[in-house]
């Protein structure tokens, strides 16, 4: 029977379950309904402010937007950002419940899955349909028992599961029908389809391949979706960083902006604007890479930034970094960033890790002490630097104190905010979509070095991206047997 839930999962991490979730949920908002996303359980250091005050996993941001949405704490009622390896910090219906090591969460997970259909009931009783997004894949053996993220969920609420795999990464065939065998009976009943993503070349030299899977596992191809170059939907997490790291800022006329990429980076969605201004080339520096000249550098967020500003350390950023200074180039730290340019970092209670204090870079009269409450806000004000408008949010849990303070870089309604050195070089603030607006992107980019900046507008950027994947999907997927799927056009 048709239910207003639908699932999205994947055959494995980064398959497109994110891009397919957005792009229905923009397809059936254009029909008329009213469409919510949805995700149980997210892992991931790229998150957002919620409407109502809370945190969620940036990809059911971005998906409330394709809905024409606020986003809200409960399109993500469970999010894990990893502190390490072997824990996470915990947040409950956007709140900070604490942090757990992996097996205290997995005996957890019964009480979570009651925040889970809590947080999708309201959504439920507000909207016409749901899309919901899985998260890895549902045949991991491991994490079966007491799975809220994938078929767990999907039993729970009894929706049907949308499959997809990424052909681009090879073995796409192998994928499904893997999958497949590995779901119990219940939950390979559940699977209404397939779609497979990311394809490059002739679809007749892969009409061969679609019949074998369809006669093999029963279930229709839903559709195959193109390899979609240049398409740009925010990530959820920093896995799909790699494809831009060490790229060659070689083209000429364009600001060199160089950012590490910290092993713990969070909100690297503050790159997005820049990675898509055509006047900017954009390097990300991973581990061992050589640190090319720059006009800007920018220190990004972390989620343990004693830990990268260690790794920063290690990896001769610190004599990079002053080199930069002294031949005139300008820095910029946002969050974790902004708290390493200070002179003193401290974690008294062990927020991190061990407790303890750390030396930072010393370029701001700043110290920060990590503290229990976390700040999120969202927030709008002007830039110091040529009275541009900002907009953006807060997401941290360190309280800065400091001389270089009484310096703001950011005008709000409730105060300043941040720091500009008196030398006009350095520049650090807690606000994360520093370059979103398009009067500070600009502003940001001419103190930088650029000549006459270009104004693109990241948000109408982002709406074009949003429109051409639900464009691609309403061209190769079947949406009228998608539609049946769901109770569409009733009323909550």
């Amino acid at each position: 029977m048709p239910t207003k839930t639908i699932m999205i999962q994947g055959t494995t991490s980064d398959a497109g379950k994110s891009a397919l979730a957005t792009g229905l949920c923009r397809i059936f908002k254009r029909r008329g309904l009213r469409v919510a996303p949805f995700k149980p359980q997210n892992m991931a250091l790229n998150s957002a402010v919620t409407v109502d005050g809370g945190e969620i996993g940036r990809s059911q941001a971005v998906q409330a937007l394709a809905c024409g949405l606020e986003p809200h704490t409960d399109m993500n009622p469970i999010l894990l950002k990893p502190n390490d390896d072997m824990g996470s910090q915990v947040i409950i219906q956007g709140r900070v419940h604490g942090n757990m090591k992996a097996r205290d969460y997995h005996l957890f997970k019964p009480q979570a899955m009651q925040y889970v259909l809590e947080s999708h009931r309201r959504l439920e009783s507000q909207y016409d349909c749901i899309v919901a997004e899985g998260a890895g894949s549902p045949a991991e053996i491991n994490l079966r028992e007491g799975d809220i993220a994938n078929m767990g969920f999907a039993e729970a609420v009894d929706c049907p599961v949308i499959l997809v795999a990424d052909i681009d990464r090879g073995g796409v065939f192998a994928h499904l029908v893997g999958t497949l065998e590995l779901l119990s009976p219940s939950e390979r009943q559940r699977v209404a389809g397939l779609v497979i993503n990311r394809f490059r070349g002739h679809m007749g030299l892969l009409q061969p391949g679609l019949d074998w899977l369809q006669q093999r596992t029963g279930k229709p191809v839903l559709g195959v979706l193109p390899y979609l170059k240049g398409l740009h939907i925010e990530a959820e997490d920093s896995l799909t960083l790699n494809a831009h790291t060490g790229t060659e800022a070689t083209s000429e006329q364009k600001l060199r902006v160089v950012a590490p990429l910290f092993p713990r980076i969070s909100n690297h969605t503050d790159f997005d604007p820049l990675r898509l201004h055509p006047q900017v080339a954009l390097t990300l520096v991973g581990e061992g890479q050589v640190i090319p000249p720059a006009d800007l550098i920018f220190l990004p967020g972390s989620k343990n930034t004693q830990a990268d500003l260690r790794w920063l350390r290690d990896q001769g950023w610190e004599s990079a970094i002053l080199r930069h200074l002294r031949y005139g180039g300008k820095l910029i730290g946002i969050c974790g960033g902004f708290q390493m340019l200070g002179k003193s970092l401290h974690d008294p209670t062990g927020i991190e890790g061990n407790p303890g204090s750390q030396t930072g870079l010393g370029l701001l009269d700043m110290e920060t002490t990590l503290t229990l409450q976390k700040r999120l806000d969202r927030v709008e004000g002007r830039l110091v630097i040529g009275g541009a408008r900002v907009t953006g949010y807060e997401i941290h849990m360190g309280v800065s104190n400091g001389a270089a303070l009484a310096r703001s870089a950011l005008h709000f309604d409730k105060g300043q905010e941040g720091a500009l050195s008196e030398d006009n070089q350095i520049l650090g603030t807690y606000l994360h979509g520093l370059f979103d607006h398009p009067e500070a992107c600009a502003a940001l980019l001419c103190w930088a070095g650029l000549t006459a900046p270009q104004v693109p507008d990241y948000g109408q950027l982002r709406e074009m991206h949003i429109d051409r994947l639900a464009d691609a999907l309403e061209q190769h997927l079947d949406m009228k047997q998608i539609g049946q799927l769901l109770a569409v056009g009733r009323s909550g």
